[in-house]
């Protein structure tokens, strides 16, 4: 059964439309979610859970209407933010015990388990946690209520390589335990190192859904020696960056023979600067 799908999410704000966003989650996949700042992540992850009410479009977890099934749903997923700022001076273990009782499908073993997993302390604070370790206390209280799919906004923002290298680990292995998750980031090269799939909003549009060695294969990169590219390229570029030394710019796979200039191999990062630059694909 589908994880999560969503049907032509609209939501308005002043200077702002999120157009008719439409995508559906695989099970037991990683799905990355990127887009520059104001681009429309944060408000369809929150119109997905009902922090925002979005103005048309459907939106169905497992199978099930959000709408008229929210207190299940949420049941059944968990979502985890960047950092765990809640009762910053509470012991965890008093923030668990009063977390579980919401969730009627806590398991106490399970939550032993986690804590054990991600050599969490109890009686410590949330504010004694580095960072790494306050996003996986949030995952321990997410798979404590038996969390089916896993929805992470900007869980390794600000964490050094090694830690962020370690909760990616964290989320593969939870997919291969069958969990699912919707991952949002700014930091690509985490996308790359674990996710299945890509979803791409630029300026309120979804301009990319598909598999991430599908994306990233379907652009080169060519490089120049002055800013400005010579004019009989122009049409064939979607974007164009300055470089240390002239410039460099993006091309769709197919129409890299059609030009008198080698074309290499483009990270996700790259792609998502070139595209932005010019906001086109």
């Amino acid at each position: 059964m589908t994880p999560l799908k969503v049907s032509n999410l609209t939501k308005t704000y002043p200077g702002f439309f999120l157009d008719h966003i439409s995508f559906s989650l695989a099970p037991g996949k990683i799905t990355g979610f990127i887009g520059r700042n104001g681009a429309g992540k944060s408000t369809t992850l929150k119109s997905l859970l009902n922090f925002v009410h979005p103005d048309s479009g459907e939106i169905t977890f497992f199978g099930l209407d959000f709408a008229e099934q929210e207190q299940t749903i949420k049941s059944r997923i968990g979502y985890v933010a960047g950092a765990f700022d809640q009762y910053g001076k509470k012991k965890l273990k008093t923030i668990s015990a009063v977390t579980a009782p919401f969730y009627p499908g806590w398991d106490e073993a399970v939550y032993r388990a986690c804590m054990q997993r991600f050599h969490l302390d109890e009686n410590k604070t949330p504010e004694a946690l580095s960072a790494g370790m306050k996003v996986k206390y949030a995952l321990t209280l997410a798979l404590s209520h038996g969390a089916e799919l896993l929805i992470l906004d900007e869980p390794t923002s600000g964490l050094d390589p090694v830690s962020r290298e370690d909760l990616l680990e964290v989320f593969l292995d939870l997919c291969e335990e069958g969990k699912t998750i919707l991952f949002s980031t700014h930091i690509t090269s985490d996308l790359e190192k674990c996710a299945d799939h890509i979803l791409y909003i630029q300026n309120g549009k979804l301009i990319a859904d598909a598999k991430i060695g599908d994306f990233v294969n379907s652009y080169r990169l060519v490089q120049f020696e002055t800013d400005l590219p010579d004019a009989k390229y122009a049409e064939k570029l979607c974007g164009v960056r300055r470089a240390k030394t002239g410039a460099t710019g993006l091309i769709h796979t197919e129409d890299a023979g059609m030009i008198d200039l080698p074309a290499q191999p483009a990270d996700l990062e790259t792609i998502m600067v070139h595209l932005e630059k010019e906001g086109t694909v």
